[in-house]
């Protein structure tokens, strides 16, 4: 049996959701589980966990690409160790790799250790960019989501930080950054 696991990231990645839907569909994966939520967040990965736990002796999963599945070589390896401890078999469209053979196990491993270097370089040289940036007075940080007025506003209700965060969404640290702020002498 074919399982198909379709991933986003955000919200606004629907098009990406629906075009992994569509290949499995097309692929006629019996059963398909989809989910939106950020790869760095493995927790929160229910339906991963769902499909891991639905898969039984000779069955698929499948993946349109390798980084819908997989953060890293290492994760990689814990959910290739989790299918082939049931006997099944996992293939990625993108870069035909079917681990149901000697073949398809030694290509992902090669292909997963070449993505995740790639994803560290990528990352080191975002990381003096952003250094870059900040030296030369261009880069401060994305701007603050995070209203002052209605954190005024609750404080004046006599309500305390924790409070705030909480009917806010936000962390408490930043409730008391906000409030050093107001305390903050105008220059």
């Amino acid at each position: 049996m074919l399982i198909g696991y379709a991933r986003a990231s955000t919200l606004d990645q629907k098009a990406s959701m629906e075009a992994q839907v569509r290949e499995l569909n097309a692929l006629s994966c019996e059963k398909i589980f989809t989910e939106q939520v950020s790869s760095v967040d493995l927790k929160a990965r229910e339906q991963l966990a769902s499909a891991l736990d639905f898969i039984r002796e000779g069955d698929t999963l499948v993946v349109t690409k390798l980084d819908r599945l997989a953060r890293s070589t290492a994760h990689l390896m814990e959910l290739m160790e989790v299918i082939e401890g049931k006997k099944a078999a996992l293939r990625i469209l993108d870069l035909n790799i079917d681990t149901g053979t000697a073949t398809g196990r030694m290509m992902l491993t090669v292909v997963s250790a070449i993505a995740q270097f790639e994803r560290e370089i990528m990352l080191e040289r975002q990381r003096e960019g952003i250094e870059k940036a900040r030296r030369e007075g261009k880069y401060k940080g994305r701007p603050s989501e995070i209203d002052p007025t209605a954190i005024k506003q609750l404080m004046d209700e006599g309500k305390g930080a924790t409070r705030i965060a909480k009917e806010l969404g936000i962390a408490r640290s930043s409730v008391y950054r906000v409030i050093d702020g107001l305390k903050a002498p105008i220059s």
